[in-house]
């Protein structure tokens, strides 16, 4: 009989009673949250063949033992426990898997290593260890996993390792081992399926015979010191990630200079991904680039000194994701064949010698997320089409020689977060329209030849950071609405022709570190609050008569009394006007609500919407047919549909023989009749008589946000996962305060957040929302909200707020970072998911809550992204304060939001120094 005890659940201390357990076999408590130290009594237990206590916070070092004759298995990994590996480990003659990776172990590998004949897989990663490699591992034989990676061991791997022919992985990368590999190395590793050695200090060349480990699938030998030529890999039928960034290798065949080794690579009909960046290859791009495998989405190429021209076949790679053939010596003109490429989602050309124009075929890269053509040769205007690709986010055309003018198309992008145009020969006025770009952190237009005012309207990029639109010909004043950018670290205005003062409003800028208005014909006071002191003469110099303190060389300022005076009572006089005027606007507006209000069965429609016959909406659904429902809500069900001019829409149908589907009925089409943003589901029409009532929506393609973050089939990234944030966000900033009176939408939930083709999120189902009159700041009301995502006033007093709707918007980010819904079995009366979360923020083991597809500890970018989904978690806390009026309002929420959002996408997009860029990149997408 075989004795087991398995425990997954949150069981702190049960650990202390299980040493008396003498005939127990096989012990398993995983992800137990179980912390202290592991009670030795575990390790007395001799009949013991299998013991896991893996992802936990157990700590201290692994006992000593001597009475584990049986033990078969033995995982410990994602603890934290410390000390030396103990060397009765290696008596145990039995061992097959030792796992102990993610700990905080220490020491050296011993050579009794040796004496574990059986073991089969052993895994050290993400430890401590230091020394050399035992060259009695490679005594094994029947050792198939043996990884290591993320240590501090040195010294030459040895080369009885690599005889070791039941090898299928062998990880070694982010150590200093250093020395050369040797020539037959690939003769035995027949069945090696991975062989990771990068970020070492190995050096020689590349054995050829490595072609012979025929059933490799990934090869990571970059980051080191290899040198001569690359070889041909066309062996490896099964590959498909290869790196060797950053070496010395060589690839250019004499005399025709072409790159051959990629030419052997088209063989590999599996390649994923290419890595080959910051290596001297000195060669040029075959034409036989365009015969390689369909599945390959990455070429990771960029400062190399590949010269020639980029070759029109590569318009064949039809899956590309990514091209990076950045800092090289590339020229020619950008094949009109990248039109092709539609999955295209980062195209990297920067630091060559391209020229002519840009071809208008780039906007039919419909996917493309990240474009720089920055330091080339380019000429003409910028495409007009370019403001179609609605999926830029990064646009960097900078250090070029392109003219004309902005096209009015590219201010529609609403989207784009970075936008660098500065150093070519572009004129005309900066439009009003910039005010579009919501997201926008960095906007560069400097060393150009613009002219005409700054538009007041570039207070609608709340976003921004960095403004530069130095070296042009800007005239006018300095806009007062700069100073309403709260988030301005840089402000460059310098080289100009700007006149009139400094607005004082910059004084409220609280990040405000670099500032420069010199050389342009500047006059009166400088402001002497907020960051004003910290700034140098520099900031201020070559101006007209700018006055201020001594410090920055400017002539000290007198002060005109009467004037002063005059113009205080100027002033006062307009406010006060204004202020009359918006009272009065106020009375008039809260008339016509009461009058809507009273008005009829169903509230007046705007001009968009239209009446819908019942008819119609029959034969678009097939007779409202099982096959076109998309879902059921709490007062209906919403249909698919085909109207009869061809246009495909959602159908909601409301249950009349429901109590409250009237009148949900009626309040959402008040509302959704009233208010417009690209954040909320639009309402096309209605169809109403007595005994049937239905609204009209947009339809979306991509379904509820539900679906996607709780299926195996669909899944959602990081970035992707932070823009629908932004865009609920963005939907309540619009109905809290953004409309003429504050909108509740009471409901706020993953399955009424829905995504359109593009995956913009809109919220939808208004049917329980209040539309607040003028004076309120909330209402009792008996209106049923969702469980788990309510706020506790709705809940135990009926209060409605703008509050409650931060509220579920905190659950809506724990939900979609976490990856648990608030009704998951896990949490319960004694424990929420506000509380489970509370508890880990407040213990430091944030990483225990992360959704599993979001992050890894291999990628490049964790630290970015663990810092991200921490400030997630704190934003989400905000929102989630008992008090109703402790909580932040979604104008706060917003603004955490765009600044979360800006610093995750410059931490794993932005530019960074030439030596290091394509390697970082690679590390996100090879």
């Amino acid at each position: 009989m075989v004795f087991k005890v398995h425990i997954s659940s949150y069981s702190r201390g049960v650990l202390i009673e299980l040493g008396n357990l003498s005939k127990l076999e096989i012990l398993n408590i995983d992800r137990a949250s179980l912390t202290g130290d592991i009670p030795p009594s575990i390790f007395n237990m001799s009949s013991l063949t299998y013991l896991s206590l893996s992802d936990n916070r157990l700590s201290g070092s692994i006992p000593t033992f001597q009475n584990l004759p049986q033990l078969v298995e033995l995982y410990l990994e994602d603890n934290m426990l410390t000390g030396h590996i103990p060397q009765y480990i290696w008596k145990c003659k039995h061992l097959d898997t030792l796992i102990l990776y993610n700990n905080n172990l220490s020491g050296t590998i011993s050579r009794a290593i040796g004496n574990t004949s059986m073991l089969r897989r052993l895994d050290l990663s993400y430890n401590h260890f230091t020394g050399e490699l035992p060259k009695e591992i490679g005594t094994l034989p029947k050792l198939e996993t043996f990884t290591v990676r993320n240590n501090s061991l040195y010294g030459s791997i040895p080369t009885s390792i690599f005889n070791i022919s039941t090898m299928k992985v062998f990880e070694a990368a982010n150590n200093e081992f250093s020395g050369t590999l040797p020539s037959d190395f690939g003769n035995s590793l027949v069945i090696l399926e991975r062989l990771y050695l990068d970020n070492n200090r190995l050096s020689g060349p590349i054995p050829s015979s490595i072609a012979n480990a025929s059933k490799l699938t990934s090869l990571n030998m970059n980051t080191n010191s290899f040198s001569g030529s690359i070889p041909d890999f066309g062996n490896l039928k099964l590959l498909q990630s290869l790196r060797l960034w950053e070496n010395n290798l060589s690839g250019a065949e004499f005399p025709t200079r072409e790159l051959t080794f990629l030419s052997s690579l088209t063989n590999c009909r599996y390649l994923k991904s290419l890595g080959i960046s910051d290596n001297p290859l000195n060669g040029i791009l075959p034409a036989s680039i365009g015969n390689f495998s369909s599945s390959l989405k990455y070429i990771v190429a960029s400062n190399s000194n590949i010269m020639g021209v980029i070759p029109s076949e590569i318009g064949n790679l039809s899956s590309l994701l990514n091209i990076f053939l950045a800092g090289n010596q590339m020229s020619g003109l950008i094949p009109p064949t990248i039109g092709n490429l539609k999955q295209l989602q980062m195209l990297y050309l920067f630091d060559n010698h391209l020229a002519g124009s840009i071809p208008n075929d780039i906007c039919r890269l419909y996917h493309l997320g990240e474009l720089s053509l920055d330091e080339n040769m380019l000429v003409g205007p910028i495409p007009e089409c370019l403001g179609d690709v609605k999926s830029l986010r990064l646009i960097y055309l900078n250090s070029n020689q392109l003219n004309s003018t902005i096209p009015p198309t590219l201010w529609m992008l609403t989207d784009l977060v970075i936008l660098n145009l500065s150093s070519n020969h572009l004129s005309g006025q900066l439009s009003s329209q910039v005010g579009n770009l919501k997201m926008i952190n960095s906007l560069d237009l400097s060393s150009n030849q613009f002219s005409d005012v700054i538009p007041n309207s570039t207070d609608g990029c709340q976003s921004l950071t960095f403004l530069h639109l130095s070296n042009n010909m800007f005239s006018g004043s300095i806009p007062q609405s700069l100073g309403e950018i709260k988030g301005l670290t840089t402000l460059d205005l310098s080289y100009n022709n700007l006149s009139g003062s400094i607005p004082k409003s910059l004084e409220d800028l609280p990040f405000l570190q670099n500032f420069n208005v010199s050389y342009n014909k500047l006059e009166g006071k400088i402001p002497d609050g907020g960051n004003f002191p910290n700034f140098s003469a520099m900031s201020f110099s070559h101006n007209l008569a700018l006055c201020g303190p001594i410090k920055f060389q400017v002539a000290p300022c007198s002060e005109n009394h009467h004037r002063s005076w005059l113009k205080k009572l100027i002033v006062s006089s307009v406010v006060l006007v204004v202020v009359v005027v918006i009272v009065m606007l106020i009375l008039i507006r809260k008339c016509k609500q009461k009058t809507l209000a009273l008005s009829a069965d169903i509230p007046p429609l705007t001009t968009e919407c239209r009446r819908i016959s019942y008819i119609e909406l029959e034969r678009g659904t097939s007779s409202f047919s099982e096959t076109n429902l998309l879902g059921r809500g709490s007062f209906g069900s919403v249909f698919e549909a085909t109207l009869s001019d061809g246009l495909k829409v959602a159908v909601k149908v409301f249950n009349l023989e429901l109590q409250g589907a009237t009148r949900s009925f009626h309040a959402e089409t008040a509302i959704l009749s009233n208010i417009r943003h690209r954040n909320l589901v639009r309402v096309i029409g209605c169809c109403s008589n007595m005994e049937f009532k239905a609204l009209i929506l947009t339809y979306m393609r991509n379904g509820s946000l539900d679906t996607w973050l709780h299926s195996d089939v669909y899944h959602l990234d990081l970035i992707q996962r932070l823009k629908i944030a932004l865009d609920v966000a963005a939907a309540l900033e619009y109905l809290h305060h953004g409309h003429t009176f504050p909108v509740v939408h009471c409901d706020i939930k993953p399955s009424n957040v829905l995504l359109d083709e593009d995956m913009t999120a809109h919220l939808t189902d208004f049917g329980i929302s209040k539309l607040f009159d003028g004076g309120e700041t909330f209402i009792q009301t008996q209106t049923m909200a969702t469980i788990g995502y309510a706020a506790p006033e709705f809940g135990m007093e009926g209060k409605v707020s703008t509050n409650g709707d931060v509220y579920s918007f905190g659950i809506l980010l724990l939900e979609m970072f976490t990856g648990k819904r608030p009704t998951d079995d896990m949490f319960g009366e004694e424990r929420s998911i506000k509380e489970w979360v509370s508890e880990a923020l407040e213990q430091n083991t944030t990483t225990e809550l992360v959704a599993l597809a979001l992050l890894s500890r291999e990628d490049q970018h964790f630290s970015a992204k663990m810092q991200c989904l921490l400030s997630m978690f704190e934003l989400a806390m905000k929102c989630l304060a008992d008090s109703a009026d402790e909580r932040i309002n979604m104008n706060e929420a917003a603004t955490a939001l765009h600044k979360i959002y800006a610093k995750i996408v410059a931490a794993t997009s932005t530019r960074r120094p030439r030596s290091a860029f394509s390697v970082s990149i690679a590390n996100n997408g090879v």
